[in-house]
């Protein structure tokens, strides 16, 4: 088993092992996940492939799922309301990107 960092803002996945050694510590596993609160990586081939978490930690990742899928449609519907229909082509944006550094350098130069 290898140790991987921990970040105190937010809990990260702070064990890794391979498939091989999941098999013969699989009920030390979920304890330590389920009672330790751990996020332990299992890994395949040298490369992470899972993470196995508690059910409280899934829990909490949907909500924050829902609560984010809920903000970004309220976010697209606040947009759509206020669409003016307005469209610009490709060249349109270019000039007004253009227009907008000009008027920076104009606005910056001593």
């Amino acid at each position: 088993m290898s140790q991987v960092g921990y970040n105190d803002d937010m809990a990260t996945v702070t064990q890794t092992m391979s498939t091989r050694e999941l098999r013969a510590a699989m009920a030390e596993v979920v304890g330590r996940v389920r009672y330790g609160k751990e996020r332990i990586g299992i890994t395949n081939n040298g490369k992470l492939a899972a993470v196995v978490i508690s059910v409280d930690d899934l829990d909490d990742l949907e909500a924050a799922e829902e609560y984010m899928d809920a903000y970004d449609i309220a976010q697209i519907e606040k947009v759509e309301a206020e669409d003016d229909g307005t469209r610009y082509s490709h060249e349109q944006v270019l000039a007004i990107i253009e227009a907008d550094r000009a008027a920076l350098r104009a606005n910056s130069a001593p």
